[in-house]
């Protein structure tokens, strides 16, 4: 009996013993100051932190791009009209431009961009030799109007298709030619501008435009199965922008063969969103100036 006893005791003893030690520790005024900290931080985790506060997929939403467009590609000689059909009521938007009211308001010469006549554009449309190219990003048509120059010189029949909603941004102001964009009625001239620079640079059976937002654009060429073979991202340069941007635009990069690029390589978003995308998708990152292009 004693014997067993004494096992019994001693089997007891470590739990008395941490017993009392809690006790001691969490009854002292320091102990419970450190005990809420404790409890605040793990709150603040909770609600703050992804991995202990939701599941696993949503930290994947961000990549979940539709990867199938039309199964039935539209034919490069029947883009244009597709266009034309789908926005225009199939008629050319340049018909009768410009409108009297707009024409006063117009510069004869404004052919503002950066990067606009760099020879990425070159060496990639003579290395894929486009029928159709995209441009994500366009404002007034200065990179667009020196491809469709380079393409004509090469005897291309290439149709280059702008995506830009035509807006600007607010108070936009050219310091170095001192000029800028009027509104009227609320609406920006930007369009107008870009338009009339496409007829001065007699590109206007060549070139067509999608005035909207880059994802409703993209996704109405995706819907129509109108791809590209050089698709071209240069528009915002914060990394989700970018990151939606060039997700959007490689859904309607022809494949194989076609190849997406970009601008603006040494804002810190973009080359996020660059590197991101290019590890996810197996790409490697060329470097061509301020350009990017994966191949």
């Amino acid at each position: 009996m004693t014997s067993a006893s004494s096992t019994a005791q001693r089997h007891r003893n470590p739990f008395k013993r941490l017993s009392a030690l809690a006790y001691q520790t969490f009854s002292k005024p320091r102990a419970n100051i450190i005990l809420l900290i404790s409890l605040f931080i793990l709150g603040y985790l909770s609600h703050s932190h992804p991995f202990l506060s939701f599941d696993a997929n949503d930290l994947y939403q961000h990549n979940d791009f539709p990867n199938e467009c039309a199964a039935d590609p539209v034919p490069s000689p029947r883009v244009r009209q597709t266009i034309l059909d789908r926005v225009f009521n199939g008629s050319s938007p340049w018909v009768g431009f410009p409108p009297p009211h707009i024409a006063p308001l117009l510069w004869q010469e404004w052919t503002k961009g950066w990067g606009s006549n760099a020879p990425v554009f070159e060496h990639l449309i003579r290395q894929v030799r486009p029928r159709i190219i995209i441009e994500v990003g366009t404002f007034l048509g200065a990179s667009a109007t020196h491809m469709a120059g380079l393409t004509r010189s090469l005897g291309l029949e290439s149709t280059i298709i702008c995506i830009d909603d035509f807006r600007g941004w607010p108070g936009y102001y050219d310091e170095v030619e001192g000029k800028s964009l009027g509104m009227v009625n609320g609406e920006s001239l930007l369009l107008y501008q870009f338009m009339q620079n496409v007829v001065k640079a007699n590109a206007t059976d060549s070139i067509v435009y999608l005035p909207f937002s880059a994802g409703t654009a993209l996704g109405g060429l995706c819907d129509w199965g109108v791809y590209g073979d050089l698709v071209e991202v240069d528009a915002a340069h914060d990394f989700h922008s970018a990151w939606v941007d060039i997700n959007n635009a490689y859904k309607v990069l022809r494949k194989p063969g076609g190849v997406l690029f970009g601008h603006d390589y040494v804002w810190v978003g973009v080359r996020k969103a660059v590197h991101s995308f290019a590890r996810r998708h197996g790409f490697r990152v060329r470097i061509h100036g301020e350009h990017w292009i994966l191949y």
